[in-house]
C-alpha cells in the first residue's frame, strides 16, 4: 500500500511539474493560454497574468452584477466614438480647421468639447463680455463678446459634420465670495450656474442637443478645497435638468462623469459606488437622460475581466450599471466620457522629471495603441447599455505641459505651424483611424432601438406611436443590418402590409405578422452566435421599434461541453482506480 501511496505521489509530482513547464514556456512565449489568461485579466506580463487568475476566481465568490444587457436602451442609438478637445484654447482659424479635419478623417463623430463659464461670463453676473486684454496695445483694455470663440467653434464643428457634448464647468471667480474655497468649486449661489447653463443652451437651441452638467464631482479638487457633496451636486443636477429642458425638452442631459475612486476620506476621494447611491438616495435619479464615467484602464489592459470593488480598471462601470438597474434606470445608458492609457513610460524625460509619474497608469506608445480598438471594440460587443465613448484626448494648445503625466494620453503631437499646417499622428492615431474607418456596424447582444446607428433605415422616420418602448418608433418599407448573434427578433407593427425577410443570401420568406399590434417577430435561431445579415421588407410602410439580439452559445453548446467534459474526466479517473485496484498483485 505504501508503494502504491508514493508511486501516485511521485505520478501526481511529476504531472505537477509538467504542466508548470508548460505552462511557463506557454507564458513566456505567448501560447494559447497566454491569450486565454489575457483575455481575463488585461495583463501581458507572466506573473500578472497568473495573479490575475488567480484574483478572476474572487468574482465567482461574490454577488454577481445584475446589468440587465437586454433591456430596451435609450440615448444609445447614436454613433458612439468620440474624443476630447480643447478648442477654446487655440486661437487661429487654421489650425481649429486642420484639428477637426484629422479628428473627422480619423472616423471620430462626437466632440467631448468644455464650454468654460469662466470664458464665457467674465465680467460679472449676466455680463457675457471680455475685458481682460488689451487687444489694440493702446494700453486700455478692450471689451469683446465672450460669445465670438464659441460660436466660431459651433459653426467650425458644423462645417466638419460633427457633434458636440459641451460639458458645462469651471465657475468665474467671482461666482464666490471666498478665494480660498478652488478654481474648480461650485458657486455661492447656484442659480448663478444654472443661469449660464440656460444661455448657453438658449444660444444654441437647436444647434447643440447635449449637455454636461460638471465634471468629476466625487473627487479632489473637482468640486472644490472642501469636502464633496453628493446633496450640493444632485441640487446643481436637477435644478440645471428643470432648465435646461424648459429650454429645449429634446435636450439630452448627461450628469458629471463618476470619477472612479476606492477612495472613503470624502475630501480628495467620494468611493464612486457609495456616491452614485447616494445620488440616487436625494433623488437625483430623475434628472439626467445619460450616466456618464470615466474610464480609464490604468495598470491593466481593456480586456480586464476581474470585478472587485476595491480595484478599478476599464470594467468599473458594470458597477454603476448594476446600481443604476437596482434603482429602475436599466433604460438609461452610460457614456464613457474619458478613457486612455497613458503612454508615459515613453516620455522623452525621465520619470522623476514629470509629476505624477504613474498616476493615470504606466503603459508605452504600443500598448495605448494596441489596446485603444480592442477597448472599443469590446463597448460594441459586451456593454449594450454603453453610448458615447471618448478618447482622452487629442492634443493640447503646446508641449508646455510635458512635465505633467496627462500629458501623454495625446493621440497626436501639439506641433501644427503655419509652415507645416498639420499634426504630427502618434501610433494612437493611427489605431483610431484603422479600426473606425474600417468598422462595420453590427448589433451585438441587447435591444437595440431602430434608430441605431448600425442599422440601415434608408427612407425611416421615427414619429410618436402608443405602445413604442420610448414613444417613437421607425416608419419606413425597408431596414436592413448585420447582427451578431444566435437569435434575432424586431419589435414590429403593422397596417395590414406585407413583411418581407430576406437573412443573407437564403430565398426571401413572407414574415406572419398581425395587423394592428406590437410583435416580437422571431428573425433568425440558432445554437451559436453567428454574423447574421438581415432585411426587411414591406408593400406597405410598417413601424419598427427596436431589435434584440441574444447570444446563448453557452447555455445552448458551451454548458453541456463541460458538463459532458467534466463526466468524461470522472469517468477515466473511475476506471483507471478500477483497473489498478483489480491488477494482480505480486506475492
Amino acid at each position: 500500500m505504501a508503494r502504491m501511496a508514493r508511486k501516485w505521489l511521485y505520478l501526481t509530482f511529476a504531472f505537477i511539474l509538467a504542466a508548470g513547464v508548460g505552462l511557463s514556456l506557454d507564458l513566456a512565449f505567448r501560447g494559447a493560454v497566454w491569450w486565454f489568461f489575457w483575455s481575463q485579466t488585461g495583463e501581458e506580463q507572466p506573473l500578472g497574468q497568473v495573479r490575475g487568475m488567480v484574483e478572476l476566481l474572487g468574482n465567482l465568490i461574490r454577488p454577481q452584477l445584475n446589468t440587465a444587457p437586454l433591456a430596451p436602451i435609450q440615448h444609445a442609438h447614436d454613433y458612439p466614438f468620440g474624443i476630447n478637445t480643447f478648442l477654446q484654447k487655440e486661437v487661429e482659424e487654421d489650425k481649429l480647421r486642420a484639428m477637426l479635419a484629422m479628428i473627422r478623417d480619423a472616423g471620430f463623430v462626437w466632440l467631448r468639447q468644455e464650454f468654460p463659464w469662466e470664458d464665457l461670463e467674465v465680467d460679472g453676473r449676466g455680463q457675457f463680455t471680455d475685458t481682460r486684454n488689451d487687444y489694440d496695445g493702446d494700453g486700455v483694455k478692450d471689451t469683446i463678446d465672450a460669445w465670438l470663440k464659441y460660436d466660431r467653434i459651433v459653426d467650425l464643428v458644423e462645417a466638419h459634420g460633427l457633434r458636440l457634448l459641451v460639458r458645462l464647468s469651471n465657475p468665474p471667480a467671482w461666482s464666490r465670495a471666498n478665494p480660498d474655497i478652488g478654481d474648480l468649486a461650485p458657486p455661492d449661489d447656484l442659480q448663478d450656474f444654472v443661469n449660464y447653463a440656460t444661455a448657453v443652451a438658449t444660444r444654441y437651441k437647436g444647434r447643440i442637443t447635449h449637455y454636461q452638467v460638471w465634471n468629476e464631482p466625487n473627487i479632489y479638487p473637482e468640486w472644490g478645497n472642501q469636502f464633496v457633496s453628493p446633496a450640493g451636486y444632485a441640487e446643481m443636477l436637477c435644478r440645471t435638468y428643470d432648465a435646461l429642458k424648459a429650454v429645449d425638452p429634446h435636450i439630452v442631459v448627461v450628469s458629471a462623469a463618476i470619477a472612479p475612486t476606492i477612495s472613503l476620506d470624502g475630501y480628495f476621494g467620494y468611493q464612486d459606488l457609495v456616491y452614485l447611491q447616494n445620488l440616487y438616495d436625494l433623488g437625483a435619479g430623475r434628472c439626467f437622460d445619460v450616466l456618464s464615467a470615466q474610464g480609464y484602464g490604468l495598470f491593466s489592459g481593456p480586456t480586464d475581466r476581474r470585478l472587485r470593488a476595491t480595484t478599478v480598471n476599464f470594467a468599473r462601470h458594470t458597477f454603476y450599471r448594476d446600481i443604476m438597474v437596482s434603482n429602475g434606470d436599466a433604460h438609461k445608458p452610460i457614456w464613457i466620457s474619458e478613457f486612455a492609457w497613458n503612454a508615459v513610460e515613453d516620455a522623452a524625460l525621465p520619470p522623476e522629471h514629470i509629476a505624477d509619474y504613474d498616476r493615470f497608469g504606466i503603459a508605452t506608445r504600443d500598448e495605448a495603441a494596441r489596446w485603444l480598438p480592442i477597448a472599443f471594440q469590446r463597448t460594441q460587443e459586451e456593454w449594450s447599455w454603453v453610448g458615447g465613448v471618448f478618447y482622452w484626448f487629442f492634443t493640447r494648445a503646446d508641449p508646455s505641459e510635458q512635465g505633467q503625466s496627462f500629458y501623454y494620453f495625446r493621440m497626436v503631437e501639439p506641433d501644427y505651424q503655419p509652415d507645416k499646417p498639420t499634426f504630427t499622428p502618434l501610433p494612437v492615431y493611427e489605431s483610431a483611424k484603422a479600426y473606425l474607418t474600417t468598422l462595420t456596424p453590427t448589433l451585438y447582444r441587447g435591444t437595440h432601438q431602430a434608430e441605431h446607428w448600425a442599422i440601415d433605415r434608408q427612407d425611416g422616420q421615427p414619429v410618436p406611436i402608443d405602445g413604442a418602448q420610448f414613444d417613437t418608433a421607425l416608419r419606413l418599407t425597408r431596414a436592413s443590418w448585420l447582427a451578431h448573434g444566435s437569435t434575432v427578433s424586431a419589435r414590429i407593427k403593422t397596417a395590414g402590409g406585407r413583411i418581407t425577410l430576406t437573412v443573407g443570401d437564403a430565398p426571401p420568406q413572407p414574415l406572419d405578422v398581425p395587423s394592428g399590434a406590437w410583435v416580437s417577430v422571431p428573425l433568425v435561431a440558432g445554437r451559436t452566435a453567428a454574423a447574421h445579415a438581415i432585411t426587411l421588407t414591406s408593400d406597405a410602410p410598417f413601424w419598427l421599434d427596436s431589435v434584440r439580439v441574444e447570444d446563448n452559445t453557452w447555455a445552448n453548446v458551451g454548458l453541456p461541453t463541460f458538463v459532458l467534459a467534466a463526466w468524461g474526466v470522472f469517468a477515466v479517473g473511475v476506471l483507471a482506480w478500477g483497473w489498478h485496484t483489480r491488477r494482480p498483485r505480486a506475492l
